[in-house]
């Protein structure tokens, strides 16, 4: 199926690379608790006499799993079974994870295929030397979780009650398994990168299970489509494992100017068909799409393709009521996207989350703004510095290809890294994971580290949740002294880690708001308010100050929904508007 000319599957989990053929392996699973972890040596994985059952992608923690237990399981098991057909005999079978918190063993008919590390990155397995053709498969997962701070758990509490503004641990899988059939030689990467002064693209392609088989005669055929016309179509011998190709993408059929460029205003994809061939016939076929813009730091701007971006961004932690991080549906993802356009805002920073690909691909189509922030550790150490590094290159590596990212967020608050207004050590951490970050990806601008106490970063970031916008207006009207560290914004923090100062970037109140209705229960930031009138007068006030200021870019309003005992969203946490949402977004789009 088709939608505007993209390759669309409803709930198709991977939407950068799609087959049309795949298996969704998420409902009812057979699922176990494991305390003690007797389970391995007691080989659970030759059958697991499961006690209950569980909805997979849904956490045990969570209403919509059917188990509904919050309290914390530090290991957990899953058993199902899989029919792999006849018909995928010479084929590779690849089982898919999008998300398994925290560390993951897979076995299949009893066969251990391997493990994976990390709660937020995507993994996979090929597990064709165990399955049986033309019959049922026993799949086991075995996750673990723990209350330690060496990894990284973002908004997930480490303590047996939630506090603060960390909330109910998520444990074991919480996004879509699925499998897929594939040649022996198939397309498992491709890395896309605009090249809009260029009028390019370029294709960066590894392929699976090249080396191990019969690699002769073997083509790539590139093809690029705009709305349904023939852009360009390349064919590429190929020779290695990683295959290199550059796509002009001038063309007169998308109009005057020869390229439709990618913005929030006219969120422009190109449509890619790949097929790997053999002697000429196709072997592998796979679908994705790009967009082509720019995105560049100059002097104190941001811009977006060729003008600076002014980013009205909300902050956003992706919490469902019932399915906590996991989103309950393609649908609910819509939702979410669609209200913070009608809000007025251009653009989200994904807070202390990574989120579904099925959101990213819907504000690609949609043309919202996406800051991608890894959660964080809340201790440091070398576990915590290789979990953090090896989980984060894998992030960005996934998500690379995704046009509304514009902007990567690896620290937040000094989360992790509390010293690091005068260690050392720290500081260098936070400058290795940008440069990595930047190795991979020169476009996009790095935020080290969100809020304050910046090592190097391509946007100063600044948290601030003054209540009247006066006060704000004149704590911020002197930049030079805001920014040369002569006084603390925030709860004793400075703009700067010691031996290191601003450079000209951009500056951007990346949190503020956070106003709460008078609750019994939950918190807001700052006092609360009691009427509709009151929230929009104060969130005029603090809204159009930021806006007031001519060296600040942009703004990130906390937040959209309320989120278990935090009440300051815009919204409820069943995604219903606790103020008009027209005033707000007109007091967003006021000059």
């Amino acid at each position: 199926m088709t939608t505007n000319s993209h390759k669309y599957i409803k709930d198709y989990p991977r939407p950068q690379l799609v087959r049309e053929q795949w298996e969704n392996l998420n409902g009812q699973w057979d699922f176990r608790f494991d305390d003690s972890q007797e389970g391995e040596l007691g080989r659970w994985y030759e059958g697991l006499q499961a006690d209950r059952k569980i909805t997979v992608p849904f956490t045990y923690e969570t209403k919509a799993s059917g188990i509904g237990d919050e309290s914390f399981h530090p290991c957990v098991w899953y058993e199902r079974s899989v029919s792999v057909p006849a018909e995928a005999a010479g084929k590779r079978v690849i089982l898919h994870f999008q998300a398994v918190d925290y560390e993951t063993t897979l076995w299949v008919n009893g066969r251990h295929i391997g493990n994976h590390e990390g709660g937020y990155a995507a993994f996979s397995f090929d597990i064709t030397e165990a399955v049986k053709l033309g019959g049922e498969n026993r799949i086991t997962v075995r996750a673990t979780d723990s209350s330690s701070c060496t990894q990284p758990r973002g908004k997930q509490r480490w303590t047996p009650n939630s506090f603060g503004c960390w909330y109910v641990q998520t444990t074991g899988i919480w996004q879509t398994v699925w499998m897929e059939f594939v040649h022996p030689v198939h397309i498992s990467r491709v890395k896309i990168t605009p090249e809009l002064e260029r009028g390019s693209a370029n294709f960066i392609y590894e392929l699976g299970g090249f080396g191990s088989a019969d690699v002769d005669g073997l083509s790539l055929q590139t093809t690029v489509r705009f709305d349904g016309k023939l852009i360009r179509s390349i064919e590429t011998n190929v020779e290695r494992g990683t295959v290199a190709v550059d796509v002009s993408v001038v063309n007169e059929a998308v109009g005057e100017w020869k390229i439709r460029p990618w913005h929030p205003n006219h969120p422009a994809l190109y449509d890619v068909e790949m097929i790997l061939k053999k002697d000429g016939q196709p072997i592998d076929t796979v679908y994705s799409y790009f967009g082509m813009r720019n995105i560049r730091i100059a002097g104190n701007q941001v811009i977006l393709n060729h003008s600076p971006i002014y980013q009205r961004l909300l902050l956003d932690q992706g919490y469902w009521e019932d399915t906590h991080l996991t989103p309950p549906s393609e649908e609910a993802i819509l939702e979410d996207i669609d209200k913070t356009l009608a809000l007025g805002f251009n653009g989200v920073r994904k807070h202390q989350k990574l989120e579904d690909p099925r959101y990213l691909y819907w504000c690609d189509r949609k043309g919202l703004l996406v800051w991608s922030e890894m959660p964080s550790t809340f201790e440091f150490g070398d576990d915590a510095v290789e979990r953090f590094t090896k989980e984060w290159m894998e992030v960005v590596r996934q998500h690379y290809n995704h046009p509304s990212i514009i902007t990567w967020v690896p620290f937040n608050e000094s989360w992790g890294v509390s010293d690091i207004a005068t260690n050392r050590k720290q500081q260098q951490f936070t400058e290795s994971i940008y440069h990595l970050t930047k190795a991979f990806d020169q476009m996009r601008p790095v935020i080290v580290n969100d809020g304050w106490e910046h090592t190097i970063s391509d946007i100063i970031t600044l948290h601030d949740y003054e209540e009247l916008g006066a006060d704000l207006a004149e704590r911020y009207q002197d930049k030079e002294a805001l920014l040369s560290n002569d006084f603390a914004h925030n709860k004793n923090r400075y703009p700067f880690a010691q031996g290191y100062g601003y450079r000209g970037q951009p500056v951007i109140i990346s949190e503020y708001g956070g106003i709460a209705f008078t609750s019994e229960e939950g918190w807001g930031y700052g006092n609360q308010v009691r009427t509709e009138e009151e929230f929009l007068k104060r969130y005029e006030g603090v809204t159009q100050a930021i806006k007031d200021l001519p060296y600040v870019c942009g703004f990130c309003y906390t937040q959209i929904t309320d989120v278990q005992q935090e009440v300051n969203g815009l919204l409820t946490i069943d995604r219903q508007p606790k103020v008009n949402m027209e005033a707000i977004r007109s007091i967003n789009l006021k000059k």
